[in-house]
């Protein structure tokens, strides 16, 4: 039975997916359908992991489909979460395959907040399950060959990319399994097994010896690589040592070389070369009887031995008698030449012929953050053409409020409210009155308050945290190898300082708001009077003369129109600006998938510049306008007041009705600012115009609470390894008792081998370690062991005294390029 190498698969620590996952859904989607269908999806995802990695997984293809489809789904998800040790963390921790690390004290155990740590290690368990899944194929039949040529190949490009990718994938030394040197030799090792099965078919398929001779020519180049992989470096897990992986690939070199020589014998011997043909069985002779005498335990060379000799037997008997052909050196013959016919399966996703991606609606996060970005510049765009139009607006208020315009051309009587002001008072008691902005006003410093407590507690959170960390660096040194909390939350703090800023700044806005208040609160009130009450307290004034009809007050009514005419398109304009609506997603995902990155601000500028272009070249022609006509009413206004004239009351009854203008315009502001811009109080950009601090500051909060519950969490894992390891360490420096007070032991009989977790055949006693491959251009000969002698004082190391006369394993001087 042919003895084929299988890996074991790590094992995994159960995560609680849902939680976090859910938590991060629910605050960046609205609440309707589309969350409810991310929130299922994550209780799948999770649901997959634990088929996938918490339990025992049968040798099955199955199996294997579970293990692929969790890992194309890590690959699916990973760019639509924020998945980072201070965004969305998530720790996996995961165990050495090997169990016992590596010859120098590797990490059995790493927990890491990656996501790339658990596609690397979900991938190495897809290859060692398809290794297992090769060995347990029938290779007595054709299809039995095929499959585990198929799962040799899958396994060998699994290990291959991890070797690619582990490093990048981490921030830290991974564990020895993972090591791009070990998966570097599983791939050598399970390219050279598929290869060695492609031979079996052909074999079976009864094809030409030139063909199977190439085969297994490259099988056994294959094999050889694999075992210089191994015996070159020091830094490899045990297992290689101690699972009988060196011997089975020194053995595999030889008998696949062996097998060689045999068909390209029997080429020999149809092309009437019978020196060849018995000067290569010969040397197929020596290659399997030294995997008889060395390797016997691992591999059986029996059927292969006796089909050799009995072709050798017959070719130098025929020679004898008949040909009497000159049989050449090893040396001297002609190479055998190769033909791979294998090649490691390239790691693309989707692995699994069911995948469904369970976020497919989703956008990655590239997406989402080039979508953030467009919102932002989207608001600033919109704030800014707004922001202009309001600004035009209160400076045309303003102006008209200074000339006391449209008041003195309702005025004429000088004994009645003008029509605007009496407008503009009820205005004022529709919108709540003097009450309304008090108890705004009243309001302001305990949102204020609760926002500082909000951000001081989340600060607070980052800073114990930070302080442990530090004591337990300082404390156990180089041992405390996780990232420090200072570089972790520095995104986070530097967050928190621009939010310090905000509210610094809003202090400032309190002030100003309650400064003009405070300016305007007398006349404020005295427009919520009643009219009567508001009749009274302005001064009455009799006009001496009568401008009713005339043509100044005429071009003044119809000037005044105009600019309200545009106010009113103004209001019009503003709607139509807010209400604008473009899905900048699909163009996100198309430069996505065409370019693999976004340049967000090209493509949010040309789409802006587009959908608003229009818009600002309206919002500036009312402007324009707007300048015009200010300039006519002062220049008309101007001829009215020369025309009108004015006396001690007439004056003061203007100055009043001026101030009443002014302050129902200054109302009107600072109840905006409270009531629609309470949230801009705090603010320094155009983002956060639209959002409530405190609600953000809440998610800020989350955010810190999150991050540092995980990295207690990586806390209390990390010192439970250390106190774990600090338990084995001796107390006390080991010393050699006397001679005269030791007891004499019978001679040990070898240590206790290493169970044999990958091969059908039972447990040999332990062997010293596999040989060493020197350079040599020709062939392949066991150097000759050593003289029988007595044990020596400095035996070799693994090597029973029993055995002490001779190495148990050939030296070989090389093999074939």
């Amino acid at each position: 039975m042919a003895t084929f190498i299988s890996v074991p698969l790590k094992k995994s620590s159960e995560v609680d997916l849902v939680k976090p996952l859910s938590k991060f859904v629910t605050a960046t989607y609205p609440a309707g359908e589309e969350q409810g269908e991310y929130n299922r999806a994550v209780e799948e995802l999770n649901k997959l992991r634990k088929n996938a990695l918490g339990r025992p997984l049968d040798k099955h293809e199955s199996s294997l489909e579970i293990l692929l489809r969790y890992y194309d789904q890590l690959c699916a998800v990973e760019p639509k979460f924020p998945f980072s040790e201070n965004q969305l963390c998530l720790t996996f921790t995961w165990k050495d395959a090997f169990d016992k690390g590596s010859l120098f004290g590797g990490s059995v155990k790493l927990a890491l907040a990656s996501l790339g740590y658990e596609k690397t290690c979900v991938l190495f368990n897809a290859a060692a399950l398809a290794s297992q899944i090769a060995s347990e194929q029938n290779l007595d039949n054709d299809e039995g060959l095929k499959a585990a040529a198929k799962y040799y190949q899958l396994a060998s490009g699994a290990f291959g990319h991890i070797k690619d990718t582990v490093l990048s994938a981490l921030n830290r030394e991974p564990t020895m399994d993972i090591s791009p040197e070990t998966v570097g030799t599983l791939s050598h090792i399970m390219l050279a097994q598929a290869q060695e099965v492609i031979f079996l078919k052909a074999t079976s398929d009864k094809m030409k010896d030139a063909v199977i001779a190439k085969l297994a020519n490259q099988a056994a180049d294959f094999y050889g690589d694999a075992f210089k992989q191994c015996q070159y470096k020091d830094n490899l897990p045990k297992y290689f040592y101690f699972q009988e992986v060196l011997p089975v690939l020194a053995a595999k070199h030889c008998i696949m070389q062996a097998n060689a020589e045999l068909h390209q014998s029997i080429l020999a011997k149809q092309k009437k070369r019978f020196g060849e043909e018995i000067a290569r069985l010969q040397h197929a002779a020596e290659l399997v009887k030294t995997v008889a005498s060395r390797y016997d335990e691992y591999v059986s060379v029996k059927d292969l031995s006796d089909k050799i000799n009995r072709a050798l037997t017959a070719a130098k008997k025929d020679n004898d008698f008949i040909y009497h052909d000159r049989v050449p050196e090893v040396k001297d013959l002609e190479h055998i030449g190769k033909a791979a016919l294998v090649r490691a399966t390239a790691i693309t996703p989707p692995l699994s012929q069911k995948f469904t991606d369970l976020f497919e609606k989703m956008v990655p996060m590239a997406v989402q953050q080039s979508m953030s970005i467009y919102s932002q510049r989207k608001a600033e765009t919109i704030n800014r053409l707004v922001g202009t139009m309001r600004e035009a607006t209160n400076l045309c208020n303003g102006v008209l409020a200074s000339l006391n315009l449209p008041a003195a051309l309702e005025d004429l009587s000088g004994d009645s409210i003008p029509q605007s002001i009496a407008e503009k008072a009820r205005s004022i008691v529709q919108q709540g009155g003097l009450q309304s902005i008090e108890q705004l006003i009243r309001d302001l410093p305990e949102l204020l308050t609760r926002n500082r407590e909000i951000l001081d507690e989340s600060l607070k959170m980052l800073d114990d945290e930070e302080t442990t960390d530090n004591e337990l660096r300082t404390k156990f040194n180089q041992r405390w190898n996780r990232t420090p909390s200072g570089d972790l939350y520095k995104p986070l703090r530097a967050e928190g300082a621009n939010f310090r800023n905000i509210l610094d700044k809003a202090v400032q806005a309190d002030q100003v708001v309650k400064d003009r208040y405070n300016t305007h609160c007398d006349m404020i009130a005295l427009l919520c009077k009643s009219e009567s009450e508001l009749n009274a307290a302005i001064p009455s004034a009799n006009p001496t003369k009568t401008l009713q009809g005339s043509e100044v007050v005429n071009v003044l009514r119809s000037q005044l129109a105009q600019l309200d005419e545009i106010k009113k398109e103004r209001e019009t304009l503003e709607g139509e600006i807010k209400a604008v609506t473009f899905d900048m997603s699909i163009t996100f995902l198309t430069a996505l998938a065409q370019d693999g990155a976004i340049n967000e601000e090209q493509l949010s500028g040309s789409q802006l510049d587009q959908l608003y272009g229009a818009y600002n070249q309206r919002v500036q022609a009312s402007l324009r306008t707007q300048e015009e006509l200010l300039g006519q009413v002062q220049t008309s206004h101007q001829e009215f007041s020369s025309l009108k004239q004015s006396n001690t009351e007439a004056n003061q009854r203007e100055e009043v009705l001026k101030k009443l203008a002014s302050a129902h315009d200054s109302y009107v502001e600072i109840s905006n600012n409270l009531r629609e811009g309470t949230k801009e109080l705090y603010c320094s950009n155009a983002y956060l115009f639209y959002n409530d601090l405190t609600e953000i500051l809440l998610k800020f909060q989350n955010k810190c609470s999150d991050i540092v519950f995980a990295r207690k969490t990586e806390r209390d894992e990390l010192l439970k390894e250390l106190q774990q390891s600090i338990a084995r360490e001796p107390s006390a420096p080991s010393f050699n008792v006397p001679a005269y007070q030791s007891t004499p032991a019978a001679p040990a009989g070898g240590p206790t081998p290493a169970p044999r977790t990958v091969f059908a055949k039972p447990q040999p006693p332990a062997r010293p370690p596999p040989p060493s491959f020197t350079p040599q251009a020709a062939s392949m000969t066991p150097t000759s062991a050593p003289p029988t002698g007595p044990p020596s004082s400095n035996p070799p190391p693994m090597a029973p005294p029993s055995q002490a006369q001779g190495p148990p394993y050939p030296s070989y001087q090389g093999y074939p390029g």
